[in-house]
C-alpha cells in the first residue's frame, strides 16, 4: 500500500509539472480551415468583409468571389466577376467593390440582382511597362472617399537586381478620386503590398531588398519618401516629394559599377565599411520618413504583407494595436505604436505563425475572427499549401504577453497582461537588451549592423505587478532595441512568456524625469548563473548543441527566415543537409559562399552571409551535424 502511494505521489507530481508547462500561441488563438470547393483556387490577392457579412476574396488569377456564411461549416461560395489582371486588393464603397488589377483602379457593380457584377467601369488607369514585377495593390478608402493604391518597382535588364520606376506611379502610393483623376502622395517605396488605414492615417509596409534593410511599417504622409529612390525618375516641380534624383545620389553611392568585360556587377554587402543610414538622410532632408517600426528580417517576417487594426478587442487584450502578415514565413505579428515629439514609433512582436501557406490579406469577421488570404505565389513559403483561406479564432482565454512597451527618458516601461511574479521581475539576470540598425545602400538587404549590447542598471516592479520600469543604459535614436525576458514569471503558475522577446523601434527618446536609483532594485543573479552553468559544464564535458542553445544564433542571423530543423521552407531543413555529411567547416564556407546549384530543387538562391561571426557559424554547422 505504501508503495502504491508513493506511485500515486510521484504521478501527480508529474502530472503537475505537465500542467504547469507554459502555454503557447495555438493555446489562445486556433487557427481554422473552412471547406473550399474543389477546383477552386483561392491565391487570395484581397478580402473584404462586406456589410452582410458575406466575404469578398479576389485571385491573383483575376477572379472575384462572393462567400456566404463563410464562417459556418458550409460557406457558399459564389463567383462575381472573372477575367481581371492579377488583382491584389478589394474594397466596398456605396454597394459597389474597388480592386486594384494591375493596371487600373476597378469599380464592380452587380446591376440586376443576380450575384455576378454586370458593370466592370474603369475608374482611373495608371501607365505600366508590362514587367511583370509591377504589381499594383490597394485599395484603401480614405477619409474623403477617395482611394489610395499602391504600386510595385520593376526591376532591370541587365541589372536584375535593381529596382526600377520604367513608368510613372511605380514605387509610389496615388490616390485616385470616384470622378477618375490621380493624385501623386508618396513615393520611395520598393514592394508596397500592405496598405493599412489607422485612425484615418494611411499606412504601409514594404519589404527588404535593395535599398531597404529590413522590413517594416512607415506612417505615409503626404509628400513623404520612403528610401528606394527607383521613383524619383519621375518627380516634377509639381510633385508632392521634394526630394530629386541628383539630391539623393549626391548622398549615396549608387554602386553602378562594371567588371573587365564591360558588365555590371551586382553589388554586395560590403562587411569593413562605415555605413550609411535612412536617419541620416532624414536629418538631411526632412521629407525622408524612417519606419515606424523596423521587423527584423527573418525574424519577424520575410515578405511583410497587409495591416489591420483591432478596433474591438477580436483578440483579447490587445486594443488598438496593429496586426500584419508575412507571405514568407507564413504567419501574422503583433505592433503596438505610440507617438513621441510627433512621429510614431513601438514594439514589435511575434503572435501567431503555422499557417498553412504565405499571409497575404487581413480583414475582419462578423464574428470578431480574423480572415487571412493566402499564397505562396510560386516564391516559396512555410507550409505545405500553395494558397488558402484560413480564419484566427481566440478562445477569450487571456495569453501572458506583454501587452506594451513604451519609451521613456532613460529605458522602457514594460506592460504585461497579466500579473507577474515579483522576484523574478526584480532580478535583473531577468533581462537583455541590445541595439542595431540596418544600412542604407543599394545592395538587397542588410545585415543587422552596429550591434551594440546594453546593460540593464535597474528595474522598478509596479504594485500591481503588471509593469517593470527598465533602466537601460546607451539608448540610441532611430536604432532597434531589442528586448529579451525570458527570465519574467507570470504570478500565478509562475509560465514563461509565450513571446519573451520584443524590437522597439527608437525614433526618438522622450524628454522628462528620470527614474531614481533608490527606488529601483539593482540585484542579479547572473553571475552566480554562469558560475553554475560553467562548473556544471565542465563536470559533463559535453558540448552537444540542441537547438534551444542555437536557436537565438539562428534568429540573430537570420536562418530561419529560409530554415527550419525538420521540415521546407525556402530553403531545405537543416535535418536535409545534414544527410549531405559536410564537414563542419564546409558549412561554415558554404553559408559565406553559397553553391545554389547543389539545391536545385529550390527556386530562392540563398545569399552570401559574410557577416556572420566565425564562432557563431562554426556553432551553426556543429548543430546542423548533430541532426544527422
Amino acid at each position: 500500500m505504501k508503495y502504491f502511494f508513493s506511485i500515486l505521489f510521484l504521478g501527480l507530481l508529474s502530472f503537475g509539472l505537465k500542467a504547469q508547462e507554459s502555454p503557447k500561441e495555438e493555446d489562445f488563438y486556433k487557427i481554422v480551415t473552412p471547406p473550399v470547393p474543389e477546383g477552386v483556387l483561392l491565391e487570395v490577392g484581397g478580402l473584404c468583409t462586406l456589410p452582410d457579412g458575406n466575404l469578398g476574396v479576389t485571385t491573383r488569377r483575376g477572379d472575384v468571389w462572393i462567400i456566404e456564411n463563410p464562417t459556418s461549416r458550409n460557406p457558399y461560395y459564389r463567383k462575381f466577376a472573372s477575367g481581371l489582371h492579377e488583382v491584389l486588393g478589394l474594397a466596398y464603397k456605396d454597394g459597389a467593390l474597388y480592386c486594384a488589377q494591375r493596371g487600373e483602379l476597378t469599380k464592380l457593380v452587380d446591376t440586376d440582382g443576380d450575384g455576378k457584377a454586370d458593370v466592370y467601369e474603369t475608374v482611373h488607369a495608371w501607365p505600366i511597362s508590362g514587367h511583370y514585377h509591377e504589381y499594383s495593390f490597394g485599395p484603401k478608402i480614405a477619409p474623403d472617399g477617395s482611394f489610395f493604391v499602391s504600386g510595385n518597382v520593376a526591376f532591370g535588364n541587365e541589372e536584375w537586381w535593381r529596382g526600377e520606376a520604367r513608368v510613372p506611379t511605380r514605387g509610389t502610393i496615388f490616390k485616385v478620386f470616384p470622378d477618375g483623376h490621380r493624385e501623386e502622395w508618396a513615393a520611395g517605396m520598393r514592394s508596397p503590398a500592405g496598405l493599412g488605414m489607422i485612425d484615418g492615417k494611411l499606412f504601409y509596409a514594404d519589404n527588404q531588398g535593395d535599398w531597404m534593410g529590413s522590413g517594416g511599417i512607415w506612417e505615409v504622409k503626404k509628400g513623404a519618401f520612403m528610401g528606394h529612390p527607383a521613383s524619383l525618375r519621375w518627380v516634377t516641380p509639381d510633385s508632392p516629394v521634394k526630394l530629386t534624383e541628383e539630391q539623393f545620389f549626391a548622398e549615396r553611392d549608387n554602386r553602378k559599377v562594371k567588371n573587365a568585360q564591360g558588365r555590371y556587377i551586382k553589388p554586395e554587402n560590403v562587411v569593413d565599411e562605415t555605413p550609411q543610414m535612412l536617419f541620416e538622410l532624414k536629418e538631411k532632408y526632412p521629407m525622408v520618413q524612417t519606419p515606424v517600426v523596423w521587423l527584423p528580417h527573418g525574424i519577424l517576417g520575410i515578405s511583410n504583407s497587409e495591416l489591420i487594426v483591432d478596433k474591438a478587442g477580436n483578440f483579447g487584450p490587445f486594443v488598438g494595436q496593429v496586426f500584419i502578415g508575412d507571405q514568407g514565413q507564413s504567419k501574422i505579428m503583433r505592433v503596438f505604436m505610440e507617438k513621441v515629439n510627433g512621429e510614431y514609433q513601438g514594439a514589435a512582436w511575434d503572435f501567431r505563425s503555422g499557417f498553412q501557406s504565405g499571409v497575404m490579406r487581413l480583414d475582419w469577421a462578423k464574428d470578431g475572427s480574423l480572415f487571412v488570404g493566402e499564397t505562396n505565389r510560386g516564391w516559396g513559403s512555410a507550409g505545405d499549401a500553395a494558397q488558402g483561406l484560413q480564419r484566427l479564432v481566440w478562445n477569450g482565454k487571456m495569453p501572458f504577453e506583454m501587452l506594451a512597451v513604451r519609451a521613456m527618458p532613460d529605458g522602457f516601461d514594460i506592460e504585461f497582461t497579466l500579473p507577474i511574479d515579483e522576484k523574478s521581475a526584480k532580478d535583473l539576470a531577468s533581462y537583455a537588451a541590445t541595439s542595431f540598425i540596418y544600412k542604407h545602400h543599394p545592395v538587397y538587404g542588410s545585415p543587422p549592423v552596429n550591434q551594440k549590447d546594453l546593460q540593464i542598471k535597474a528595474v522598478k516592479v509596479s504594485a500591481d505587478k503588471k509593469h517593470v520600469r527598465l533602466v537601460v543604459d546607451g539608448l540610441r535614436p532611430y536604432y532597434v532595441h531589442q528586448l529579451d525576458l525570458n527570465g519574467i514569471r507570470s504570478a500565478e503558475h509562475a509560465y514563461s512568456l509565450i513571446h519573451p522577446t520584443v524590437y522597439y523601434t527608437l525614433n526618438a527618446i522622450p524628454e522628462g524625469e528620470k527614474m531614481s536609483y533608490t527606488e529601483m532594485s539593482t540585484k542579479s543573479s547572473a553571475s552566480t548563473a554562469t558560475k553554475k552553468s560553467e562548473s556544471k559544464t565542465a563536470a559533463s564535458g559535453n558540448d552537444k548543441i540542441d537547438y534551444a542553445s542555437v536557436k537565438p544564433l539562428l534568429q540573430k542571423h537570420t536562418c530561419l527566415a529560409c530554415h527550419a530543423p525538420d521540415k521546407r521552407v525556402v530553403g531545405p531543413a537543416f535535418k536535409d543537409v545534414a544527410k549531405r555529411n559536410y564537414s563542419d567547416q564546409k558549412i561554415v564556407d558554404l553559408i559565406y559562399n553559397p553553391q545554389p546549384q547543389n539545391w536545385p530543387d529550390f527556386a530562392t538562391a540563398m545569399a552570401p552571409m559574410p557577416q556572420v561571426p566565425k564562432a557563431d557559424a562554426l556553432k551553426i554547422a556543429k548543430f546542423i551535424n548533430s541532426l544527422k
